[in-house]
């Protein structure tokens, strides 16, 4: 029998509907399930308490290769990726993450098929299949994801930090594994990795240490019945956690100075000071306190000083887990180049902000700021998706007891200035270390870190250093920040009348307003969206980086003020497009407009101040420059929008053109800029139309109105699109180079078919051919043939354009073989598509519809939904139901002929793009493939603009607003 606890042993937030329980197994698996009668969608995570602090010895990323397989088959289901293919054809997916302690796998489907998809998951952890084939080809998936992040600055200075720690202690590991250390050096040793495998499972995977959260739409007696039922066969070797003593960090890995250089031309400063882990006191939040004010941006903080300096672009401050009982209390500034220069003075600064909080005490007023704050945000917090839900509780619920699962740290409650002093104490110049990441140390460093290379070097600081920094370090006014304005205190949702699509409330030469209350979600939030169409900010390169940089400007100049509103639940975004800027505004309703307001003033009112104008630029100048490091496959994405798109510039002339730039040039060009421009707003949510029309009018008023306007409206003419490249029917492109980093081994191979513009009845076709071919395309490309970490099939939309996408990176095959095992694939699926039974071709359909019908989760989703028809001019508000219908009508034959017309190889209409990006692994094949002929109905694209140029483009189909009708009420 299962010992089950009631629902209000769960404390849940005001506006949560749905009901949950607690159950433990007679297995002693305890598991969390989760009622939900609206979700179209069930959802699964079972978390593992171990990880890949418990790999053996020399066998390093064991746990992570066990993750890996463990997804392959059991003995109830041996056909190898049927569940990634079962839930895939069932409108969802699978996932898991290996972490230090625990690892996590999970999973989402459509909600009708729950109990399959949950018996099929549940077989992995009573009895899965480990075939030593499958072991064999697994091990180049897990050495093809170390040889993806083998160059990821992020993955290497985390990986310095593990190697400069306590030997013994467990944080030291290389988690992720790699060939040498899964089949190299274990059979160096005479070691059966597959029997290591299967011993660490037994010893590891039982089920007192396992915590399963299980999310559906059926009442909690049926969720309980089925858990019992499937998990209960879970062996309980009553294994223990395991048990870690001590900090990774002694005092001989601390007060020292690591000087590291990374991949990315970027100058980064850590400081770490080894602290307990927070969850002891997760009700007093010490770490949370400690870093909202470190962390701050507002006037008087720390990073505030650091910028109007300009040595720094960046700061955040933030705790980061060892294991159950320690913690690192981190402090990572992104410095300019100017920063780097004075990083003795910038560490200086950050003990004279810890000093300044030892002065100043703990403040009960700042605590209860936090408190509110995020009370309010836990009783009015979004629905997320199923699958992120239940990843977020399972990872936790060994953390805190289970009436807190869903509460975690979010409800502060009892100050206690003590438990914050401890922490703040042990901020100290005698308990810390630095890392210093930047290419100026090339040359430097006598070190290299075993795992990915990095080298370095370690200089011993003493206290009376640092303490020699904070008195040099310039004086500049540091304080505490002040009481956020902010905060929302009318909570209060307004009447409106129901409204099932966006209505157009006005209509003029300047803009339109599209409006919709929320009377579904019942949230106090609200969202706006303006689009400023401005046809002088994207006709040039020149005018492009122009307006980017005004755009990093305004939000630069808001910082200090919109920090308040970030921190109380308000958020914006400035975003470039490509035919001007989208503004949104989002969260609370009751502070929204000043905040918006604001925005405007700042946009009206732009100025140049030349000392953040270059910051700015530098900033930019390392972003186009650190492209090159990017991974290959976003290398291949590059080139085919270069090749597609007629409204696009390459990197390295965007680079030659900003570095010539200077503060005057967007003096001048800001006027102009906004000289010309056309308003599309949407406003959704918590809102009443007649408010949605005062913000409009109050824009129009900021930029069109007065004795001198800063607008004019937009000439029609002005008013034009980016379009795409169409290619050839029957003919294949080949656009071939070389990788842009010389020292990536990776290549990429981007295999885009180009297939109509937008048509419901195409769209649908595609989509279901995707939808089906994508799990096939992932199990034959990446589990069979492993021809690399990085294997995705994707339904692209590019200006009105649809297409299929297949995706693949890899540093075991060139791109030219890839490409044909891509071919070859088409052509096994071609075989698959005449063979699958109606049967099958019905559950593929209906699985689809059923994806489709899945409800908007929150606001923000309905919001995207509907800007994305406003802003791509479609108007189609009724889309879903749309496409649903015309699913409806598709049959077999149908989904046939769309194959045989445009994706089979050798079809009349097939357009095929092949991007071809060459690692240095296979810079000998590049030379091959670029001087090889090319066969029959295909062509090699040797210089982009040429070819560009020589093909026609597709036309719009954006519709115009001369005959669309404002709604009536608002006339």
């Amino acid at each position: 029998m299962a010992e089950t606890m009631v629902d209000h042993c769960i404390f849940k937030a005001r506006n949560d509907k749905r009901e949950y329980r607690r159950v433990v197994l007679e297995n002693s698996l305890e598991a969390l399930l989760v009622s939900d009668p609206d979700t179209d969608k069930c959802a699964v995570s079972m978390d593992v308490g171990v990880g890949h602090y418990s790999d053996p010895p020399g066998i390093e990323g064991l746990a992570h290769f066990l993750e890996h397989m463990l997804f392959y088959a059991s003995e109830k289901y041996p056909e190898e990726d049927s569940f990634d293919k079962y839930t895939s054809q069932h409108g969802g997916g699978t996932n898991a993450l290996t972490g230090s302690d625990h690892t996590n796998y999970h999973f989402v489907a459509n909600a009708d098929c729950f109990e399959e998809a949950l018996d099929r998951f549940s077989q992995f952890f009573v009895k899965p299949l480990m075939s030593s084939d499958a072991v064999k080809r697994e091990i180049k998936a897990v050495d093809s994801e170390f040889q993806k992040n083998f160059l990821s600055d992020s993955w290497r200075i985390g990986q310095l930090q593990n190697h400069l720690s306590m030997e013994a202690h467990p944080y030291h590991k290389f988690g992720t594994g790699n060939r040498q250390t899964l089949e190299v050096q274990p059979k160096a040793r005479g070691i059966d990795i597959r029997q290591e495998l299967i011993k660490f499972y037994e010893e590891n995977y039982s089920a007192n240490l396992m915590r399963l959260v299980v999310y559906s739409k059926g009442s909690l007696d049926k969720i309980q019945d089925l858990v019992v039922q499937k998990f209960s066969a879970i062996s309980n070797n009553k294994r223990s956690c395991l048990h870690i003593s001590g900090h990774p960090c002694l005092w001989e890995h601390l007060q020292v100075l690591v000087k590291a250089i990374p991949i990315c031309d970027d100058h980064t400063l850590q400081v770490q000071w080894p602290v307990p882990h927070s969850i002891r006191h997760y009700k007093e939040v010490p770490c949370s306190y400690l870093t909202h004010l470190i962390g701050h941006e507002g006037e008087g903080s720390l990073f505030h000083a650091l910028k109007r300096l300009g040595w720094a672009t960046s700061l955040s401050a933030y705790e980061s887990v060892v294991d159950s009982n320690n913690s690192f209390f981190n402090v990572v500034i992104e410095m300019t180049d100017a920063g780097h220069e004075h990083m003795q003075d910038i560490v200086g600064l950050l003990f004279k902000y810890i000093d300044i909080l030892h002065q100043s005490g703990v403040c009960k007023w700042i605590y209860d700021e936090i408190a509110a704050v995020r009370e309010t945000m836990f009783h009015n917090q979004d629905k997320i998706s199923p699958m992120s839900y239940v990843v977020s509780i399972a990872s936790n619920m060994k953390l805190y007891p289970p009436k807190d699962w869903l509460v975690k740290s979010s409800l502060p409650s009892k100050f206690n200035p003590s438990v914050i002093r401890a922490v703040l104490e042990k901020l100290s110049s005698r308990n810390f270390r630095i890392f210093w990441v930047s290419k100026k140390f090339e040359g430097q460093t006598n070190m290299v870190e075993p795992w990915y290379a990095t080298a370095y070097c370690v200089d011993k600081l003493t206290d009376s250093t640092i303490q020699e920094w904070v008195q040099h370090a310039p004086s500049e006014h540091l304080r505490l920040p002040v009481a956020n304005q902010f905060i929302a205190t009318d909570l209060s949702l307004k009447k409106t009348d129901k409204v099932m699509c966006p209505l157009l409330l006005r209509k003029t030469s300047f803009s339109t307003l599209w409006y919709k209350p929320d009377t579904v979600f019942s949230v106090p939030k609200a969202t706006v969206h303006l689009k400023f169409i401005c046809p002088y900010a994207c006709n040039s390169p020149h005018a492009e980086l122009l307006a980017r940089i005004f755009k990093s400007l305004v939000c630069d100049y808001l910082n200090e003020y919109a920090y308040y509103a970030e921190l109380a639940g308000l958020y914006y975004g400035i975003c470039q497009t490509d035919d001007g800027y989208e503004l949104e505004v989002s969260g609370y309703n009751h502070k929204l407009r000043v905040l918006l307001d604001t925005i405007l003033k700042a946009m009206a009112d732009f100025t140049v101040k030349p000392e953040r104008f270059s910051v700015i630029k530098e900033k930019l100048t390392k972003s186009y420059q650190n492209f090159k490091f990017d991974e290959p496959r976003y290398h291949a994405s590059y080139y085919r929008s270069l090749i597609l798109n007629d409204h696009s510039w390459p990197w390295e002339e965007d680079l030659e053109i900003l570095e010539t730039l200077q503060p005057e040039d967007l003096s001048r060009f800001a006027p102009t800029m906004l000289s010309r421009a056309f308003l599309e707003c949407y406003i959704a949510g918590n809102i009443e139309s007649d408010e949605a029309e005062s913000i409009v009018h109050h824009v129009e008023d900021v930029f069109f109105n007065g004795s001198h306007p800063i607008c004019k409206p937009a000439l029609q003419s002005q008013l034009m699109t980016s379009r795409l490249v169409t290619l050839d029917e029957g003919v294949s492109y080949v656009y071939s180079t070389e990788g842009l980093n010389p020292k990536d081994e990776n290549s990429a191979l981007l295999h885009y078919i180009q297939i109509h513009q937008d048509d419901i009845t195409l769209n649908m076709q595609l989509q279901l051919l995707a939808f089906i071919a994508r799990p096939e395309a992932f199990h034959q490309l990446r589990t069979v043939e492993q021809l690399g970490y990085v294997c995705l099939l994707t339904h692209r939309y590019d200006l009105g354009v649809h297409g299929l996408q297949f995706t693949v990176q890899s540093a075991v095959k060139c791109p030219r073989y890839i490409d044909t095992r891509v071919q070859s694939f088409l052509e096994s699926f071609e075989s698959k598509l005449l063979k699958m039974s109606e049967v099958d071709f019905k559950s593929h359909l209906n699985a689809l519809i059923e994806s489709k019908m899945e409800k908007d989760k929150n606001l923000w989703e309905e919001s995207e939904r509907h800007w994305e028809e406003i802003t791509d001019r479609t108007f189609l508000f009724d889309r879903i139901e749309t496409e649903v219908a015309a699913l409806r009508k598709l049959t077999k034959q149908d989904l046939i002929d769309f194959f045989n017309k445009h994706i089979r190889t050798g079809a009349p209409k097939r357009k095929v793009l092949s991007v071809r990006v060459y690692g240095s692994k296979h810079s000998s094949k590049f030379e091959v493939d670029k001087n090889e002929a090319v066969g029959p109905n295909t062509v090699r694209i040797d210089d982009i603009f040429s070819f560009r140029a020589s093909q026609p483009l597709y036309g719009s189909r954006r519709r115009g607003y001369e005959h669309m009708e404002v709604h009536s009420s608002s006339k």
